[in-house]
């Protein structure tokens, strides 16, 4: 296989790669797209090498090969003006100088030959380099779409993985809540409070209470003192 059919085959696979499928296989989703992001950086960098190589390796045939059509073209001249040259001077009764120049003609006509056959050898691998061309340009341009899309997933992980965690944070904080019962707590300040009022109920109670002995012990004096008096009324 060739250095080109490589670099083709690495481009293409790299470009088909699919996403979705290498994310539900990552234990850490993020981690890997990172990752990936810095592989396909890298793989794009080495690519985009290796296809300005291609590309320039393909230019310099293309130069060779129109190098080798200028030249057919000019040793038909040459040969053209070797053999009008030679009728002029047949026409004229040289005819061993007409010789000579049509011996410069066919000498002028094999070097086009030979110019005419390197261009068509090289046409068909210029052809298939072409095509090479192509494919690792489209395979570059496809790396570099699927590096937009695995930033974008990158980031919409990132988004998504911090909605997440903000929601479990919330709803933690919303099951804490719902453990505490707050009305619960209410319910046991509002029982302490009647006990307390219940209690000062008590004192009150007892305080009264105590009041109405001392009534009726001051009252209970009051009757000896009457009984005294009236004892005494009668004696006198």
């Amino acid at each position: 296989m060739s250095s080109k059919q490589t670099i083709l085959g690495r481009v293409t696979q790299l470009a088909k790669a699919n996403i979705n499928a290498l994310i539900d296989q990552a234990e850490d989703p993020q981690k890997m797209l990172d990752q990936l992001i810095r592989d396909y950086a890298n793989n794009i960098a080495e690519a985009e090498e290796a296809v300005a190589a291609t590309i320039g390796n393909l230019r310099l045939m293309e130069q060779d090969h129109q190098e080798d059509v200028d030249a057919a073209k000019e040793w038909g001249g040459k040969a053209l003006a070797a053999s009008r040259k030679a009728d002029e001077l047949r026409a004229g009764g040289q005819t061993e100088e007409a010789d000579r120049f049509d011996n410069l003609a066919k000498v002028a006509l094999g070097r086009q030959l030979q110019s005419e056959k390197e261009a068509r050898t090289a046409e068909p691998t210029i052809a298939a380099q072409t095509e090479v061309v192509q494919k690792l340009r489209t395979g570059l341009d496809q790396m570099k779409a699927k590096l937009g899309e695995l930033r974008a997933k990158r980031d919409e992980l990132v988004a998504r993985a911090t909605s997440a965690r903000a929601q479990n944070r919330m709803m933690d904080a919303v099951k804490s809540i719902d453990v505490l019962d707050p009305t619960s707590e209410l319910s046991r300040f509002e029982d302490k409070v009647r006990r307390e009022e219940a209690k000062a109920l008590g004192k009150q109670e007892l305080a009264a209470s105590s009041l109405d002995a001392q009534f009726e012990q001051l009252d209970a004096l009051g009757d000896s003192a009457e009984i005294e008096a009236r004892l005494a009324a009668l004696k006198g």
